[in-house]
């Protein structure tokens, strides 16, 4: 990267870290909200999925502004939809008032991630792409893990979480100002959305394998968070271990989401993944038959996000490889789609499989899915030796 690429790097990464803070906050925040209100927790399941319904209605959308407009264009308004949301939300505490405000965050977010991801993925070259996502991925965590700080702040007064992180989201905002406006790499088909559904299926017939882990991390993030909670007190764990094993998870993601990153880059995405994906599986597996230990369950979490707490980081850099330039805007929407498609599917397949086997396969479920995962990524690979011996 030259100068002006490394400060629109760090600018970048300034603003994700800024948006995975107010992701952080939105979801523990609004949920002793509502549950302090009296609002069966259903409901309060019901009203997180917004923000995904905005990330998937949108996503299709989002390929011929950014062509049309660029990055810069498309982060600025992004950036200004979650400020304005975050802003309004203390003005009225109604559900379905909550429920459109979290529907235009999802809409602004996907907006200032999609274009951000893109411009990082086609200015970095495929030696220092993984440790660019990497870090991409790593303030994104470090400010999804400080978000729940705010939810403190309800005790003193309830508007001031929503104040305080619309005018930090209001500070990054600006510092996008001073980037230069790019567009990304044109080709010579259409720029409407018929042309990006075309592109779909192209970005799809050349890296379907690279979107897996993006789905298995939304998945993963989605059912531990919204299921192993109910899980664990119906096997005896106490909320207090709850709140010490559940975070291993995102801890051993951080802690090695860079190094993870730098090792794809030596040693290949496709083989780092493949690792990744066995090391998760069988961290799931043996906390299946280790389940009532809090301190075994603690080890396990850890080792299964050091493995596949970088998966979307290390699946978009897989995709970069993959694509050519032309179709990295299509690729990273697809990224994001099978990312939500993830997380709506973790909550409702893992509540499906506490209410029929009250939960004893809970764990054998998602070691299951990385296994699958793990399989394609083989392959993948052993049909790419074939095409490429031309057998």
């Amino acid at each position: 990267m030259n100068k002006q690429q490394k400060y629109q790097f760090w600018i970048l990464i300034g603003i994700v870290a800024i948006s995975g803070f107010s992701q952080g906050m939105l979801l523990p925040l609004i949920a002793v909200i509502f549950e302090k209100a009296g609002l069966p927790s259903s409901l309060n399941g019901l009203n997180a999925i917004a923000l995904y319904i905005g990330i998937l209605l949108a996503s299709p959308l989002m390929e011929a502004p950014l062509r049309k407009l660029g990055y810069k264009p498309m982060i600025l308004i992004g950036g200004l939809i979650v400020a304005i949301s975050l802003f309004l939300f203390p003005l009225w505490q109604s559900f379905w008032f909550w429920f459109a405000l979290r529907f235009f965050i999802g809409i602004g977010d996907h907006m200032l991630h999609f274009a951000s991801q893109t411009w990082i993925t086609s200015f970095s070259q495929s030696e220092n792409r993984g440790k660019n996502i990497a870090l991409y991925g790593l303030f994104f965590g470090l400010g999804f893990a400080a978000g729940p700080f705010m939810t403190r702040l309800v005790e003193v007064n309830a508007a001031w979480p929503f104040q305080i992180s619309s005018a930090i989201a209001l500070v990054g905002w600006l510092t996008v100002f001073y980037v230069k406006n790019e567009h990304p790499e044109q080709d010579l088909e259409t720029t409407s959305i018929l042309g990006t559904f075309q592109r779909f299926g192209q970005v799809f017939k050349y890296a379907w394998v690279a979107f897996l882990p993006p789905f298995a991390y939304g998945f993963l993030e989605a059912s531990l968070n919204g299921n192993f909670p109910v899980y664990a007190l119906r096997l005896g764990i106490t909320i207090d271990a709850v709140s010490i094993i559940l975070p291993a998870f995102a801890i051993g993601g951080i802690v090695f989401q860079l190094p993870l990153g730098m090792l794809s880059d030596h040693y290949g995405r496709h083989k780092v993944l493949s690792w990744t994906m066995l090391v998760g599986f069988a961290s799931f597996a043996v906390a299946g038959m280790i389940e009532h230990s809090t301190s075994g369950l603690f080890i396990c979490f850890f080792i299964a996000g050091m493995a596949v707490g970088s998966s979307f980081s290390l699946g978009i850099s897989y995709m970069a490889d993959l694509l050519p330039k032309n179709l990295l805007p299509a690729g990273n929407i697809m990224c994001g789609i099978l990312f939500s498609a993830g997380s709506m599917a973790g909550p409702l397949l893992g509540g499906i499989n506490l209410q029929l086997t009250n939960g004893t396969s809970f764990f054998y479920m998602i070691s299951g899915i990385l296994l699958a995962i793990f399989f394609a990524l083989f392959l993948f690979s052993f049909k790419e030796k074939q095409h490429r011996t031309g057998h």
